[in-house]
């Protein structure tokens, strides 16, 4: 898997995704997570393939469950819901806030 930095990828990015690579940016800003991840998405989409994007360990809001049952259960369905309708995606773009990095992988071999 490539590793690219925040301050290059976009040089890179298409290129990757053209030859179907994986590839991860690095040292992404939290505050920029969201825009990164829509310029992947757009990209992505103009070239015809599907995508799935989400954030890593959102599991754990399914924890949430742990104190509040109504949350836990609302956070299990969203999750639920978004793996139904992002099904069998070519490309899945996961946000890891707490490593500060994006990782684009393609799923199809």
């Amino acid at each position: 898997m490539a590793t690219l930095t925040y301050s290059n990828y976009y040089n890179q990015f298409q290129t990757l995704i053209d030859s179907r690579q994986s590839f991860e940016i690095c040292g992404v800003k939290t505050e920029d997570m969201l825009d990164i991840t829509e310029v992947l998405e757009k990209y992505i989409e103009s070239q015809y393939l599907k995508c799935r994007i989400y954030t890593k360990n959102r599991i754990v809001a399914g924890m949430a469950g742990l104190l509040n049952p109504a949350l836990g259960i609302f956070s299990l369905a969203s999750i639920a819901a978004h793996n139904i309708l992002t099904y069998d995606p070519d490309y899945e773009i996961a946000r890891d806030i707490a490593n500060n990095r994006i990782s684009v992988v393609y799923k199809k071999s």
